[in-house]
């Protein structure tokens, strides 16, 4: 657990909107370091002009988070600036819906890419360095924040590999937690499992790459795409107030982070499904009007 953020360095993928720019915004105000990571150049340099006017020291790289060259490149920088960093925040993340079996491989490979792959690469490059840290320095802290969503707990319907890639990160971010433990007292993860709060992923098609753009969408991406907007948009948690529970939760050692805890009903429902060995339960079982009218929307001629 960090107690005092002060001088320590960040690590912030997705750091142009969203989670990453108000983590962003309280490490400032902390004192950090600020290393931010985006794939949009404008929003990148937005953010960077904001945390330097508010005092901090920044490294702002334009990343693909998918590519691990690019990767190894940024760790390669942070080490060279600031040394090993103390938190480390594997953000970046895109949406994606459709019936499973109606998306491309391009669509895959996309979601797969940033969702997964960014966060395997963040933990495969910093944690190596971040224990050596700990090794030199016993006072040395460091903490993995990995974000996922409640689509990582849970598989509602029209977006399954948005579900895949996040039940990744639950898993990767689990093992890290242990695989951490066995290894050293000084350096822990946590893992954030926002429900719907606005921070810009419900449009993250404007950074799908070029070359994997997927031509005209399905009818069922976009009615996820309208579902999606709708739920983002009326969200009365806000990005700030999440962001504000990833620190509250590296000061405490807390490795589960929600944005909605009342969510959980939803969770507890799939895990009785589980060990009752039923078939698996309606993912809406605490608001099954979504289910109704996204069946509706579907099968409407």
């Amino acid at each position: 657990m960090i107690q005092d953020f002060k001088g320590k360095t960040a690590v912030l993928t997705g750091a142009g909107s969203g989670f990453g720019l108000e983590c962003a915004r309280i490490g400032a105000k902390l004192g950090m370091n600020l290393v931010l990571i985006d794939v949009q150049q404008d929003a990148l340099d937005k953010a960077q002009a904001e945390m330097e006017a508010a005092g901090a020291q920044v490294l702002a790289r334009r990343v693909d988070v998918s590519k691990a060259e690019q990767m190894e490149a940024l760790a390669a920088a942070v080490q060279e600036r600031f040394g090993a960093p103390h938190f480390v925040f594997n953000n970046a993340g895109v949406g994606s819906g459709g019936l499973v079996w109606e998306n491309s491989v391009k669509d895959w490979e996309w979601v797969i890419g940033v969702n997964l792959w960014g966060v395997i690469h963040g933990v495969r490059l910093f944690t190596p360095m971040m224990l050596e840290a700990a090794q030199k320095d016993p006072a040395y802290r460091g903490h993995i924040v990995n974000t996922a969503s409640m689509a990582g707990l849970l598989t509602p319907p029209n977006m399954g590999i948005y579900n895949v890639t996040k039940h990744g990160v639950v898993s990767l971010t689990e093992t890290l937690y242990q695989d951490l433990h066995l290894v050293t007292d000084q350096i822990s993860a946590s893992v954030l499992c926002p429900y719907f709060v606005p921070t810009g992923i419900s449009q993250s098609e404007r950074n799908r790459p070029g070359e994997l753009a997927s031509g005209k969408p399905t009818k069922s991406q976009l009615i996820g795409q309208a579902m999606s907007d709708k739920a983002v948009g009326s969200g009365k948690v806000t990005a700030a107030m999440v962001a504000q529970k990833v620190f509250d939760a590296i000061a405490a050692d807390q490795f589960y982070i929600f944005s909605h805890p009342k969510a959980l009903g939803n969770v507890q429902h799939r895990m009785e499904s589980i060990l009752q060995i039923t078939n698996p339960a309606d993912p809406f079982a605490e608001r099954p009007e979504i289910g109704i009218e996204l069946k509706a929307a579907l099968r409407a001629e």
